[in-house]
């Protein structure tokens, strides 16, 4: 794995997409801002706006519901930074394909090899990148055991991902109250 790839996890609103900017603001790089979040409501839309106004003008934003690594690939232009957020959202765009499925009908096995697929395709595609990757996810597990089963299934793979990513990545930071703790040393280059 490239050795420029930073994961940064925590709860909501714990200061995860400010400290990814801080972070590719330092490197001072053209970057690509690969956005997740698809808007479903009027309160989505209003929170993705409000992310908007908060990058930098001249980012490149890319706008990407599944297939990151391969959108990455073909929009990175000369983007030297990275930054994804978040996979969180990315997660749920694979199971909101399924969402006209009941608890009993979803096949988890499914599922999951559609989320480490997704996972493996972006790993691919830093692997093969120059750039630094910034990501960003929630850390979702830290909780009360979900009511029902999709809520677990999707807990479990968010975990799954998260290992995934983290295993690979070079520097983990875990963020509380808007303060980065790190778990796994490294810095962006």
């Amino acid at each position: 794995m490239s050795e420029r790839c930073i994961l940064i996890t925590g709860g909501a609103r714990s200061g995860k997409s400010r400290f990814a900017y801080e972070l590719a603001a330092k490197v001072g790089k053209p970057v690509l801002f690969v956005a997740t979040a698809e808007a479903g409501d009027e309160e989505m839309k209003c929170r993705i706006e409000e992310h908007k106004r908060e990058r930098p003008k001249d980012w490149s934003t890319i706008e990407v519901t599944t297939h990151i690594g391969s959108q990455i690939k073909r929009e990175i232009g000369r983007a030297q930074v990275v930054i994804v957020d978040c996979i969180t959202l990315l997660i749920n765009n694979i199971f909101n394909k399924y969402s006209h499925q009941t608890d009993e009908q979803i096949d988890a096995s499914i599922l999951e090899k559609e989320v480490e697929s997704e996972i493996d395709g972006l790993m691919e595609c830093i692997d093969h990148s120059s750039a630094s990757f910034i990501i960003v996810t929630n850390e979702i597990g830290l909780g009360l055991v979900p009511a029902n089963k999709i809520s677990r299934l999707y807990r479990d793979l968010l975990g799954r991902a998260n290992q995934m990513l983290a295993e690979r990545a070079n520097g983990v930071y875990f963020m509380v109250a808007g303060l980065p703790v790190r778990v796994k040393s490294a810095k962006l280059s």
